[in-house]
């Protein structure tokens, strides 16, 4: 059984990474990505961690144009247009006024569901939180807005003159599997957490092309860096309203 649910893990695995390196190939690059690393883990309690970070070398004008609320909007949306991309589709993202649902093709057939964004951004750091909600792949526990999906975005101190870093991270915090719970954390951790990895590195890789979304909505689109003040950029701090 374990043998068996590894092959299958792997094949997934490897399927979704030449979806993520194809997508990727098909636009030229602008943006170097580095340092690509992932640390997981899970708590007596089986509360889970995930992170995957990695380093975004970029020219330094291109991200003067980037670094503002709406493009935090919108790096939040090409998250979700790249988890749909990457599952060529099986796996897609519906929006109601107060939550994101991450359905397999169509509702009800909802894996996760999440709370309205969250946004922040002030000085070098800026970010997009998305509490859990419920879905299937979560177990009681962790419902309700226990747990959260998280990207953060920081700029770096610049290493050559006329480019900037950034480094960028995601984040899974307090998640309870319901694969962990109801069969094995070993199940887990072969099947579902793997392909999370993968998924996430090849988000992170794409954005070499700096190929941003559109937002859904547009809530952020009308704000922009007060002059004088670069400490706030103009975005809410987690406020919950909203949704990219």
């Amino acid at each position: 059984m374990r043998r068996r649910t590894i092959a299958l893990a792997v094949a997934v695995a490897a399927w979704l990474a030449l979806v993520a390196r194809g997508l990727v190939r098909t636009r030229r690059a602008i943006a170097r990505i580095s340092n690509l690393r992932d640390e997981t883990h899970s708590d007596d309690q089986g509360a889970v961690r995930s992170v995957q970070s990695a380093e975004v070398t970029l020219p330094e004008d291109e991200l003067e144009k980037m670094w503002a609320p709406m493009n935090l909007e919108r790096l939040a949306r090409t998250y979700w247009r790249f988890l749909t991309r990457a599952t060529l589709g099986f796996i897609r993202v519906k929006y109601t006024e107060g939550e994101r649902y991450v359905c397999l093709l169509f509702r009800p057939f909802v894996l996760l569901s999440f709370q309205a964004p969250e946004y922040e951004m002030a000085g070098d750091r800026a970010l997009v939180r998305w509490r859990i909600e419920s879905g299937v792949l979560v177990s009681e526990r962790g419902r309700g807005g226990n747990g959260y999906l998280e990207i953060e975005v920081r700029r770096l101190p610049e290493q050559r003159p006329g480019e900037a870093r950034l480094y960028v991270e995601v984040e899974v915090a307090n998640f309870y599997p319901a694969i962990a719970s109801s069969i094995g954390r070993w199940v887990y951790e072969n099947t579902q957490s793997r392909i999370h990895v993968i998924v996430t590195y090849g988000f992170l890789r794409s954005l070499a092309i700096l190929d941003l979304a559109e937002s859904r909505v547009g809530r952020l689109a009308e704000q922009a860096p007060p002059a004088g003040d670069p400490q706030s950029n103009g975005a809410p701090a987690l406020s919950p309203a909203g949704r990219p």
